[in-house]
């Protein structure tokens, strides 16, 4: 029953599964605010950081499915990490219970200022003619990060060496300092990142451009084709979610995601808010890990 959720006195966790501090984490915490509001109830962000996201996503999948864990996530977690690692413990059709969309906005490919390039074309040339020596960066194996500068390197013939790392910290501060040149951020890393005067963003990795950087040409209009599955972050429960208890927290997702302050403040971060219903959220998981599963069968990727 609808009238069950939320439980008197018991908080929602609202788990994500980076250090905080970053965009991801942040955005999570204004949305854990307007939901206590609009609930009645304590929201707490827990950062599980760690193994791409899983540990926060095994978290959620082991709870009870009462509505008071939820799982605030990128979409790599459900559609492309399952694919990539072997150590993946959860059925991401199965485990989980899709309550909403919560934003969008795609990877993009940065560059340090050091490396003397301005477009994805020029980055080409520079890589083919300094092999093995620029480094690109990921939050570890397996991730978005890891998997397009893989696929980068290869749809393009250049040598270049993944770093992974475990956090957003460690990756923004080497990253800054030029000791990795390369990386494909979240778009909420994207415009922190560029304010500090020390990166070039080259392109977006979407099918279109998109309207947080409506001046940055895509991918495949820079001549690497491949490098065009759309990036979103979502909120979900576990599986076995009372109907009931799905529609009340869709409906305060959706009204705490159209307020105009956290509009502003998520654009500010990098991302566009943006609700859905259940259902259009599980297509749209379903057609992210459709087009993942395509793409790494053309590269032959094999699992971590």
């Amino acid at each position: 029953m609808a009238a069950d959720f939320p439980i008197p006195g018991k908080p929602i966790r609202l788990i994500v599964g980076f250090p905080p501090g970053g965009g991801t984490d942040l955005q999570a915490r204004e949305l854990g605010q307007a939901l206590a509001q609009l609930l009645g109830a304590p929201v707490i962000v827990e950062n599980r950081p760690g193994a791409s996201t899983t540990i926060a996503a095994m978290e959620v999948a082991r709870s009870p499915p009462d509505g008071h864990t939820l799982l605030y996530t990128p979409s790599s977690t459900l559609t492309q990490v399952p694919l990539t690692l072997s150590a993946v413990r959860y059925d991401s059709f199965k485990d989980f219970t899709p309550v909403s969309m919560a934003a969008v906005g795609p990877l993009v490919l940065l560059v340090h200022t050091s490396v003397p390039v301005h477009d994805v074309k020029e980055l080409i040339a520079y890589a083919k003619a300094a092999p093995g020596r620029l480094n690109y960066v990921s939050q570890g194996i397996g991730t978005s990060a890891h998997i397009y500068g893989d696929l980068f390197a290869r749809q393009t013939g250049i040598d270049i060496v993944h770093v992974p790392y475990k956090g957003a910290n460690d990756v923004a501060n080497d990253f800054l300092s030029g000791r990795v040149q390369l990386q494909f951020a979240s778009s909420s890393a994207a415009v922190a990142l560029e304010k500090s005067g020390k990166v070039r963003l080259l392109a977006v990795v979407a099918r279109e451009r998109s309207a947080l950087f409506p001046k940055l040409p895509t991918m495949q209009e820079q001549g690497v084709p491949g490098m065009d599955i759309d990036s979103w972050i979502g909120c979900f429960g576990p599986a076995g979610m009372a109907p009931p208890t799905v529609d009340r927290l869709n409906k305060a997702i959706g009204e705490a995601l159209r307020s105009p302050a956290l509009r502003k403040d998520f654009e500010l971060g990098g991302v566009e808010a943006r609700s859905s219903t259940p259902q259009a959220l599980a297509d749209t998981v379903r057609a992210t890990y459709d087009l993942w599963s395509r793409m790494l069968r053309k590269i032959d990727f094999k699992k971590e």
